[in-house]
């Protein structure tokens, strides 16, 4: 009897492999149909100004991680992490980062796989390697008894929220949360966030299934390619650009599958999204995330689309007083 349900095991494990298998070889990344993403104007515009320039700090595994650094004014200011978004870098946030080291420390990575200085561009090498990294990231860079605040936009939001929900959430006191990704199915997500994400939905599952049985050998493979528009692909910041990612990146990216269980961790925190918002449906957000947490402040600015709410006058006030009641 022992004999015939191991046997039974191995060949019901041996048939969701190779359904797993043919999953993941059905759809292979390609050329994007035609369609429309989101609008870089106004970011390219602010990318025209000089950065400040990059510097490294070594991760546990020795990787050089490339940040900016803005000197706070000292004190007890808050360190400020501030985490960009899917496909760019952390120079999207130079404007902000200026004004807000009146308040605090800020400092801001390109996370690995991205950038100038990717490393291995849209890939990583483990699950949960980003949790580790920011950890590694606010122990380099804290000081002693300094408060420490994580903002993210977008896909850096969802990162936000999953550092929250993982092991190592309790070296957060604060949060900032700009037009967060939540998951795919969230209600405020609009379909492929507003046309940029172009998931390869069944290569995704069957390296899913393949997770579940603890097989990990093929999360290096590309499961999501990201609609950058031709004039940044071809302009002087082409090369810093990243267009699809990994499984283990993709996944590292955002909450977990039960993302209001990680929504319920977060430290006290400020959501700031735009009424125009063509990712996410930025109304949504205050009824979802209240259904798991009461310590979420949430502020919709008139007008701003996705990636225009990071240079919004507003955001910069909003987080400012954040910063100030802390």
């Amino acid at each position: 009897m022992l004999l015939k349900l191991l046997t039974f095991a191995l060949i019901s494990l041996a048939i969701t492999a190779v359904l797993a298998l043919g999953l993941i070889a059905s759809q292979r990344p390609g050329p994007l149909s035609a369609g429309k993403g989101l609008d870089f104007t106004a970011t390219l515009e602010g990318d025209r100004v000089t950065p400040m320039p990059l510097t490294q700090v070594s991760m546990r595994d020795g990787f050089p991680l490339q940040m900016r650094d803005y000197p706070g004014p000292g004190g007890d200011a808050p360190l400020l992490i501030l985490v960009h978004g899917s496909g760019w870098h952390g120079m999207q946030f130079d404007g902000l980062a200026r004004r807000l080291s009146a308040r605090a420390h800020v400092v801001v990575p390109d996370l690995r796989g991205h950038g100038p200085e990717p490393g291995r561009r849209g890939d990583i090498d483990y699950l949960g390697q980003y949790e580790d990294d920011l950890a590694d990231l606010i122990k380099a860079t804290a000081t002693n008894g300094q408060k420490v605040v994580l903002g993210g936009h977008s896909s850096g939001g969802g990162l936000v929220v999953r550092m929250a929900g993982g092991p190592q959430g309790a070296l957060l006191d604060g949060a900032v949360l700009m037009a967060p990704f939540l998951k795919y199915n969230a209600p405020v997500t609009r379909p492929n966030s507003g046309g940029w994400a172009q998931p390869l939905t069944r290569r995704i599952i069957g390296l899913s299934i393949l997770n579940t049985f603890r097989i990990a050998a093929l999360n290096h493979l590309a499961v999501i390619q990201f609609r950058m528009p031709q004039e940044v692909l071809d302009g002087p910041l082409g090369d810093t650009a990243t267009t699809a990612y990994s499984y283990r990146l993709n996944t590292s990216f955002a909450p977990r599958g039960k993302y209001l269980d990680d929504v319920a961790t977060l430290p006290p925190f400020v959501l700031i999204a735009g009424s125009t918002d063509e990712a996410f449906d930025a109304a949504g957000y205050e009824n979802l995330l209240t259904q798991a947490t009461d310590k979420g402040r949430y502020v919709i600015v008139p007008d701003v689309g996705h990636l225009d709410i990071v240079d919004a006058p507003d955001t910069a006030q909003t987080v400012e007083a954040f910063l100030n009641d802390l």
